[in-house]
């Protein structure tokens, strides 16, 4: 009967390792991502950007692996907002003097992306400084983007599309949360 119960045990040990390591695995990472995300300006906005991918990648337990999802994220923001601003340029909705500024923001918005392509590579090569200042640059095409507009204000149709300026901060947002924590790796 001994024998019979120490094989059980023997037998079920392994799973039962792997389900303790799972667990622990996952309250590390959670742990991870809140004391990361508190020292970021936008905490919730950190929390919640980790919460919206998949359930693998909200189980990091690597700071560098953050660092890399928040500027995976804003390479997304990037691609979209570019897209968008070119459908909007090619809208029929659209008044000629604003297509121009659309087709210049959506070149904006794909630099950022090729920016934020590098500060990728460059993360993985562990040149964080490097990660770091083409994670600025990313951050910054936006703002060109809508000065462009601020700059054609005295036209009334020239209006910053509203689409556009939440594109626009989220994407700032998110280079703001990718820089802050690449800081806190070297």
């Amino acid at each position: 009967m001994a024998s019979l119960s120490n094989s059980f045990f023997i037998l079920h040990l392994p799973l039962l390792l792997l389900l303790l390591l799972l667990h622990f695995s996952s309250s590390l990472s959670t742990t991870l991502i809140e004391i990361t995300c508190k020292s970021t300006s936008y905490p919730d906005f950190c929390v919640a950007a980790i919460s919206s991918t998949s359930p693998q990648t909200s189980s990091t337990t690597d700071t560098r692996d953050l660092s890399s999802i928040f500027l995976s994220l804003a390479l997304s923001n990037a691609t979209n907002s570019s897209s968008y601003a070119t459908s909007l340029a090619a809208s029929a909705m659209t008044e000629e003097p604003i297509r121009p500024l659309l087709r210049a923001c959506s070149l904006k918005y794909a630099a950022a992306g090729d920016a934020l392509n590098w500060a990728l590579r460059e993360l993985s090569a562990e040149s964080y400084d490097n990660a770091f200042v083409h994670a600025s640059a990313a951050a910054e095409y936006p703002i060109a983007c809508r000065m462009l507009f601020a700059q054609q204000r005295r036209k009334p149709t020239a209006l910053y599309p509203p689409e556009l300026g939440r594109m626009e901060e989220e994407l700032r947002r998110l280079c703001t949360v990718a820089l802050e924590i690449i800081s806190l790796l070297g």
